[in-house]
């Protein structure tokens, strides 16, 4: 198994380091969201064509052809009544640990939105009414994805949440996720998934109340590619790629613990994990525990691969290279294991979706519950986008209000700029107010 390791340690001082970087980072997020062609781009077309078309019909057909369940429209949507009978088999201590999750989401997200804090009179910040929220149908439940995209919209205030997932587990959707939404007061949840449920969403059909204005949420290419496509009918979020994380760690980190980071990610397959250090030693150290644990692992096998195609360790001369590399990257998840210089390197550090600081704070502490969302930008998204907020569910709205002294002071510049545009009519809707 030694050889099939060798490949993930790459040194800065290769000739060929940042073909094989790239690959690694880019490979990811274009196997699964760009690398298609004109086939599966008319066969996404014609699904979104026929849901707008025959609406319920075309939803039952391609729930049945690729989810594999037969649903009448009429069961499209999850009763209030079975809502409440997975939210009453949750077990307690894992009920306790979701209202915790809540609240501590609800805490970082009131705190940081800015419709709470509107103190200037030219701008008004007024909440998104209705949003759709894709839950993927994955074997293990993910009842979290609901907390990290409800929970902001419920925060800024969005009155109407409708929550989309396929029936993938026994036919329906995984009781943990239905008992969430229930627990978060989200009545209006259907057993629809894919590409048909975001034109779905988008556009709404016999059983499904009209279209939503924002569509938020993880899900497979053709869901990240459906949500693209009705961008402008609708918004969305982001295009969302697979799971990845960079780790920055020198010789102070425990190499055991920097192992099962990344085997955290590789194991959502695909998913990308990197390591930057300037310790050989330490990475080889790391390398080291990644062939102990991952035999450890349930699906030793695909997170192997996984690491194999998509993980790297780094060995840089040092730290500042280290740094600059990882502001290319703009990776979704940065942690930092330096000691006493996490701090110190995670303030150079001006593009991630979240940097969790120091050996205590791993992904899965962002992933359900500090606060932040864990919906995130990938794919180097992090260089020009944000992590979900509250803020992300409002709108705002430039307030101008002017009175004939005002506007007399300030009518000929108006007029000379219209004019100057040729738009005379422009310039005439203030002129006629200056001529009374």
């Amino acid at each position: 198994m030694s050889d099939e390791f060798d490949q993930i340690l790459i040194f800065s001082s290769q000739p060929d380091f940042v073909d094989r970087l790239t690959k690694i980072r880019a490979g990811v997020f274009e196997a699964t969201h760009f690398n298609y062609g004109s086939d599966e781009d008319e066969q996404l077309d014609a699904i979104l064509d026929e849901v707008s078309r025959r609406g319920d019909a075309a939803i039952a057909e391609f729930t049945e052809r690729f989810d594999g369940v037969k649903l009448s429209p009429e069961q499209f949507r999850v009763s209030k009544e079975d809502l409440a009978k997975a939210h009453n088999e949750i077990d307690p201590q894992l009920l306790k640990s979701i209202r915790q999750a809540i609240g501590n989401v609800k805490k970082y997200q009131t705190e940081i939105f800015i419709g709470n804090k509107n103190t200037h009179p030219g701008i008004k910040y007024t909440p998104i009414k209705r949003v759709g929220i894709c839950v993927p149908g994955a074997s293990a439940p993910l009842p979290s994805t609901v907390i990290m995209t409800a929970v902001p919209a419920q925060v800024a205030g969005v009155r109407e949440i409708v929550v989309v997932s396929p029936p993938k587990y026994d036919g329906d959707i995984h009781p943990a996720t239905l008992g969430v939404c229930y627990e978060l007061g989200i009545y209006e949840v259907y057993r629809i998934g894919g590409a048909q449920a975001v034109m779905a969403l988008a556009k709404g059909t016999e059983r499904i109340k009209p279209n939503v204005d924002k569509i938020v949420g993880p899900g497979n290419q053709w869901v990240q590619m459906a949500k693209k496509k009705v961008l402008g009918l609708v918004g969305i979020d982001s295009i969302a790629g697979p799971s990845e994380v960079l780790i920055i760690a020198n010789d102070k980190a425990n190499p055991a613990w920097v192992a099962a980071d990344m085997l955290s990610q590789t194991e959502h397959d695909p998913g990308s994990a990197v390591l930057f250090t300037d310790s050989q030693k330490f990475a080889e150290n790391v390398l080291d525990e990644l062939k102990k644990q991952v035999k450890q692992l349930q699906r030793a096998g695909r997170t192997l691969e996984c690491l194999k195609k998509y993980g790297g360790i780094v060995m840089f001369d040092n730290m500042g290279d280290v740094t600059d590399w990882a502001n290319l990257l703009a990776a979704e998840h940065l942690e930092i294991q330096c000691g006493d210089e996490s701090r110190k390197i995670a303030d150079k550090i001006e593009n991630a979706g979240a940097i969790f600081i120091g050996e205590y704070s791993p992904v899965a502490v962002g992933d359900y519950w500090a606060g932040p969302s864990h919906t995130l930008p990938t794919g180097r998204g992090a260089r020009f986008s944000s992590a979900l907020t509250s803020n992300d569910f409002v709108k705002s709205i430039s307030i101008i209000e002017y009175d004939k002294k005002k506007l007399a002071e300030s009518a000929d510049d108006i007029i000379r700029l219209a004019e100057a545009e040729g738009l005379d009519a422009h310039a005439k809707s203030v002129r006629i107010r200056q001529q009374q």
